[in-house]
């Protein structure tokens, strides 16, 4: 099985300072109210049901995270087995982010 496509929080926010990138953040909604780094917010559960909700994003870049980069991994996967191609995961999740971009963002 290849390697998951992933990006590194610092090379995540240089990116988005330069190019379009669209965020989907896989976590349930309680999580992202405590902590969010924007974007699309579609719950990993509840993906299946709502993926046409992403398809202008099939051949865009397309960044999915959780807290730790477990779940937007496996939603990398899905989202690659159904036909995007520049789909990439988060690097640790959000506390990678605010460890090494934004340590005023909580982990938890």
């Amino acid at each position: 099985m290849p390697s998951i496509p992933e990006i590194d929080p610092t090379d995540l926010q240089k990116r988005l300072d330069e190019e379009d990138i669209q965020l989907l953040d896989v976590r349930a909604a309680d999580e992202r109210a405590l902590v969010s780094l924007g974007g699309l917010h579609i719950p990993i559960t509840e993906l299946p049901e709502r993926l046409d909700e992403l398809d202008e994003y099939r051949d865009t870049p397309l960044v999915v995270y959780c807290r730790s980069g477990a779940r937007s991994g496996q939603v990398v996967r899905y989202l690659q087995s159904m036909g995007f191609t520049n789909v990439h995961n988060l690097k640790g999740g959000t506390n990678a982010w605010s460890r090494k971009v934004d340590p005023s963002l909580p982990t938890y």
